[in-house]
């Protein structure tokens, strides 16, 4: 919400300066975003009348012009203007003037001919863009005065970031309102009164949805001047709130949307059929909206329409036919008020947005639309003359305003202050609530346009603000510290992080929306029972459903570094995914990963490497040591049928490992296929209780065993297998080769494993280490047909 500091203090003026007054509604929670003067520095510069103006002799477009500037002497002024005509007041620089940019004004020969100033254009003076002409200035503005003063610009546009809760603030009333409250100063609410009826005319109003509509306030108004002027005062105000003057009746329902914050809308009476129909859309109906947009309309969008045709999209746009023009002489003015939920989300579905659909979704004060009529009808009788009909005020059921209890105790507990409940009715006085006393308790009634205070805690919040927070103290608490216990058997999520990152990887954050597309490509044959979650009300148009991989994300994070020229990128990410499970949700925590380019950095020691699958795994058994983690080939339709694998933990599933399928590389345009996993979070989170068990102080047995096997045999079968078999003494078995070639039968490879065999209490004999042997070939031959590689 932006509006002029000069426009705020004809409300309320507090004896404050402008950055105490932006300080103080920072502090009382409406953030001051930023605060900027109505136009930069400048002076010098006065009203100027040109009183003569002629062809300058050497040149075609320039011109001499004889100014008047209130120096007591007429200034010849060089001007090259197309819109320089004798009896214009113009804004005068004179002799010394400095302006925007630090431009300093100097008595100059312009093609032979002294010139003793310079009459300006807005964009000169910072004011405007507009460069094409001078700037005029009002008829009645007074000759030698300064321009900033007849243009009011020593002003300041503030701006409130203001939280979705606070509508009251869209308005200058409302921010009056906190003003006053904030700092004591008396509050000048701008004078409404019911203006007189001056004809019988009236156009009936059916609302056939009184939930949807709960008021409905109008009035015709006859014989007005579409053609008068707006304002000086009323279109700098408008303008300085960052809202472009168009005419001045459309100026005047701005206007009061403004100061009141309840939006209105004008419709040319000439142009409407019958009744004022507030209804739902019909099939086939259409709708071109005044920023030329036509709308398909849908059954839950409501309407403004009249007998024959729909007017306008209720609490958002009105239609383009109904508009106001140069020729309209009477005019249907409405203020209504609509429910919010039915105008909830309808400007986002639209793509476009309005201040009066961006007012409506959030709740306007209900009591404030009859109010808002009169204003308008002020003020379009002021400056365009008329007649008023009566006013109509068709009225539902409003929401309910039940009084609150506030009990100074809840008070004192939820501030840590004690206030008494004199104090406390002093500051409910000053935010205006309506409330009686119970000995020392409050019963207040919520206002009509604050849809924020429901609850005691909302009115013990509104005494924290008023009461100001910087005055709370905030004292030491005494309290006994412990220490918490740390289960030895739980990871948390954090250790894991912290485990990956030192392992080169970086953690990324990503949206759990997605583009409905990135699902559709990596799970092509996804049926409907198990399709990604739509998003009802999404936050941008291809953010349109949950996450059910973490894989989107990271691809989309692998995109955009490739596109900033890294060509090495390790990243994690830990989060929820959200799947369908029978008429409910599930919300898994996964793991995903995502590793392209070199296995390690670039360096002098190393060759270079694309990672592998084998890479992520080693990163993977470090990730959940000591326990034990084994790949198995698996299947997934987001990876390469040929390189893909099942992540087993102590034997049971938790996951998928392996490379991006092509068609996926091709989709997502990548120079070559990414390494992913995904793991079930919750399967990592534990870990076995560390035993201890004797060093031995026994010499170390090796002993290497070179076997022969069929292609189709693992390695991680083998060692799985001598594994469960292994004696006692037997403390490691590692592949340390494996070869394939001369020598070797056709389909056979060699594993070489080594064997570190070692006793705790006595050294082993040859006997034992045959038999150890023995027993470990025993086992290859029998489960794998191994031999002894000769």
């Amino acid at each position: 919400m932006r509006f002029s500091e000069r426009w705020l203090r004809t409300l309320v003026d507090p004896p404050i300066d402008t950055a105490a007054l932006c300080e103080r509604l920072t502090m009382a929670g409406l953030e001051v975003e930023e605060a900027v003067p109505a136009a930069p520095p400048f002076s010098g510069v006065v009203v100027g009348r040109i009183d003569k103006a002629e062809p300058h002799p050497n040149a075609d477009r320039l011109r001499l012009c004889a100014v008047d500037a209130g120096t007591g002497a007429v200034l010849q002024i060089v001007c090259g203007a197309p819109n320089a005509g004798v009896g214009m007041k113009v804004p005068c620089a004179l002799i010394g003037a400095k302006l925007p940019g630090g431009f300093a004004v100097s008595k100059a020969a312009v093609r032979g001919v002294e010139s003793n100033g310079m009459l300006c254009s807005a964009k000169e003076l910072g004011i405007g863009d507009d460069a094409s002409g001078l700037l005029a200035l009002p008829e009645d503005a007074l000759i030698g005065a300064s321009v900033r003063d007849t243009l009011s610009l020593d002003d300041t546009l503030i701006t409130l970031k203001l939280t979705p809760n606070r509508t009251d603030c869209l308005s200058m009333l409302g921010i009056a309102r906190e003003v006053a409250a904030i700092t004591g100063a008396p509050l000048f609410p701008p004078g409404i009164f019911a203006v007189p009826v001056g004809v019988a005319t009236r156009r009936r109003v059916v609302v056939e949805d009184s939930g949807a509509c709960p008021r409905f306030a109008s009035r015709t108004i006859e014989g007005i001047d579409s053609g008068a002027p707006t304002p000086g005062w009323m279109k700098e105000r408008i303008e300085r709130s960052g809202i472009r003057s168009i005419s001045p009746v459309v100026d005047i329902t701005n206007y009061v949307m403004l100061e009141l914050g309840q939006p209105m809308h004008a419709y040319d009476d000439r142009l409407l059929d019958g009744a004022i129909v507030v209804r739902f859309a019909r099939a086939g109906e259409t709708l071109t909206l005044l920023n030329e947009q036509t709308l398909a309309l849908e059954p839950d969008m409501l309407l403004v329409a009249d007998e024959k045709k729909p007017l306008g999209l209720a609490g958002i746009m009105g239609g383009v036919h109904s508009g106001i023009n140069d020729a309209t002489t009477t005019v249907f003015l409405e203020a209504a008020y609509w429910n919010p939920a039915i105008i909830q989300g309808k400007s986002r579905r639209l793509g476009f947005a309005s201040d009066a659909g961006y007012r409506f979704e959030r709740g306007v004060d209900f009591d404030g639309c009859a109010r808002a009529v009169e204003r308008a009808t002020q003020l379009i009788l002021d400056v365009c003359g008329g007649r008023a009909g009566p006013l109509d005020d068709e009225c539902g059921e409003f929401p309910r305003r039940d009084p609150v209890r506030v009990r100074p105790p809840r008070v004192a507990r939820l501030l840590g202050i004690a206030l008494s409940a004199d104090a406390i009715g002093g500051l409910f006085d000053r935010l205006r609530l309506t409330y009686r006393r119970e000995s020392d308790d409050f019963l207040v009634t919520p206002p009509t346009f604050r849809f924020d205070l429901a609850i005691e805690e909302d009115f013990v919040e509104e005494i924290a603000r008023l009461y100001g927070y910087a005055a709370i103290p905030a004292p030491p608490s005494a309290h006994v510290q412990s220490m918490l216990p740390d289960a030895e058997a739980a990871l948390s999520v954090n250790g894991l992080k912290r485990k990956l990152v030192a392992r080169d990887w970086q953690e990324a954050i990503t949206f759990s929306f997605v583009n409905s597309a990135w699902e559709a490509a990596l799970f092509p044959d996804r049926d409907a029972e198990s399709a990604a979650i739509a998003v009802l009300n999404p936050i941008a148009s291809h953010l349109d459903v949950m996450r059910t991989t973490m894989a989107g994300g990271l691809i989309e994070v692998l995109r955009t570094n490739l596109a900033r020229r890294q060509d090495r990128v390790r990243v994690f990410e830990a989060g929820r995914c959200f799947q369908r499970a029978g008429a409910g949700y599930d919300q898994p925590l996964r793991l995903g990963g995502l590793a392209f380019g070199d296995a390690e950095p670039e360096q002098w020691g190393m060759a270079k490497r694309a990672a592998d699958l084998f890479d992520i795994k080693s990163d993977l058994e470090a990730l959940v040591a000591p326990r034990s983690l084994a790949t198995v080939p698996g299947d997934h339709p987001a990876l390469h049928p040929g390189r893909a694998a099942t992540v087993l933990l102590d034997g049971r599933s938790i996951g998928w490992l392996g490379e991006l399928h092509p068609r996926l590389v091709k989709h997502f345009d990548l120079s070559r296929a990414p390494i992913l996993f995904e793991l079930d979070l919750a399967r990592l989170t534990s870990r076995p209780l560390p035993t201890a068990r004797p060093i031995s102080k026994l010499p170390v047995v090796r002993r290497d065993l070179a076997l022969v096997v069929d292609e189709g045999v693992t390695v991680g079968d083998v060692l799985a297998a001598l594994e469960a078999a292994k004696p006692p003494s037997v403390e490691a078995l590692r592949l340390f080769d494996l070869y394939r070639g001369p020598g070797l039968l056709q389909g056979k490879k060699s594993f070489a494993i080594l064997v570190l065999m070692q006793d705790t209490e006595r050294t082993l004999t040859d006997a034992d280490i045959d038999a150890t042997v023995a027993e470990l070939l025993r086992v290859a031959k029998d489960r794998f047909g191994a031999t002894l590689r000769q």
